[in-house]
């Protein structure tokens, strides 16, 4: 880590942008230790392997129509941050062009913002199921990212046995595989209500309906991907949950205010109350109701049903 070339990346941040995606990235990646990428003997195999077998499981018991992306990388830190930068750039261009008063002191104070949140992300993320929401190319066009030096330092952290872990998380990744192409309409769905609420706030406003439905439509994926797991994974994991949970309850004020900041909290919101959706729906009918959420974009259940399942069961089996 180099938090002198970070801090000068940041300082010398140019350009008629209100971020210098550039210099965010290098500062990034110069204040991140990228970690390894020597795999031992067999290890790509086995991420292979295990991507292969959690297809195979999901399908079986979503009876749902997919296939994984044909870009699966096992990344490095730096390789997170170089995938994504061009994401975060994608979904800011709208509020970018809303310059400041002082554009060039807000542009380092921009780029210093996407810095640390670049940073402090590639640092934790394990895995991703990137739809490439905004990107100028096909809507099929996915890809399926594992960070292996986060995968193997939250196996040490955690206590449990790196290839389970590793394997639980190419279960619920490719659980979102499922959730998408179950449904090829819920790229869009989500990249319209986005540009919506994000063109609002270029525009001064908050288009509360536009990211109350992208919240609920969120709430879905994740608590679905839940359900999937729950089914699927052919192995306990109760307790890896349980102990995710405890580390991000036990991460220090500093690091609690980042969750904050960049919404992590609210998707681990969205995780339990889209499970306890799930749950219910099954609990009163069966996993092929749950699934009735893809079948088109009216079918996602509001808000006020994603508290009441049962309200939701009624009018989707009119």
């Amino acid at each position: 880590m180099n938090l002198y070339r970070s801090a000068r990346a940041v300082a010398g941040a140019s350009g008629d942008d209100a971020v210098d995606w550039q210099s965010a990235a290098d500062a990034a990646k110069a204040a991140t230790d990228p970690g390894s990428l020597d795999l031992a003997s067999g290890e790509r195999e086995a991420y292979a392997e295990d991507v292969r077998e959690a297809r195979a499981g999901v399908r079986e018991v979503s009876g749902a129509d997919f296939d994984v992306p044909e870009t699966i990388e096992i990344q490095n830190r730096h390789h997170w941050i170089d995938a994504n930068v061009a994401t975060f750039e994608r979904v800011m261009a709208p509020v970018e062009n809303h310059t400041e008063v002082f554009p060039g002191v807000a542009r380092t104070i921009n780029t210093g913002t996407m810095t640390v949140l670049l940073s402090f992300l590639g640092r934790n993320v394990l895995g991703q199921y990137d739809p490439l929401l905004l990107a100028d190319r096909p809507t099929d066009d996915h890809a399926l990212y594992f960070v292996r030096p986060n995968i193997l330092n939250a196996a040490e952290v955690l206590e449990v046995d790196s290839d389970r872990f590793r394997r639980w998380i190419a279960f619920h990744e490719v659980t979102h595989a499922a959730e998408f192409g179950a449904a090829p309409w819920l790229s869009d769905h989500l990249e319209s209500r986005m540009e919506d609420g994000i063109d609002a706030l270029a525009e001064g406003r908050f288009n509360k309906a536009a990211f109350r439905d992208l919240d609920a439509a969120m709430t879905v994926v994740e608590g679905y991907a839940e359900l999937l797991m729950d089914h699927a994974f052919d192995d306990e994991y109760e307790d890896l949950r349980r102990k995710l949970d405890a580390r991000r309850q036990g991460r220090g004020p500093l690091q609690q205010l980042f969750r904050r900041l960049l919404g992590l909290g609210l998707k681990q919101r969205q995780y339990e109350r889209g499970k306890n959706f799930f749950e219910h729906v099954v609990r009163i009918r069966d996993l092929e109701t749950a699934s009735l959420v893809w079948e088109r974009p009216g079918n996602l259940p509001t808000h006020d049903e994603l508290d009441s399942p049962g309200t939701w069961v009624r009018r989707v089996e009119r």
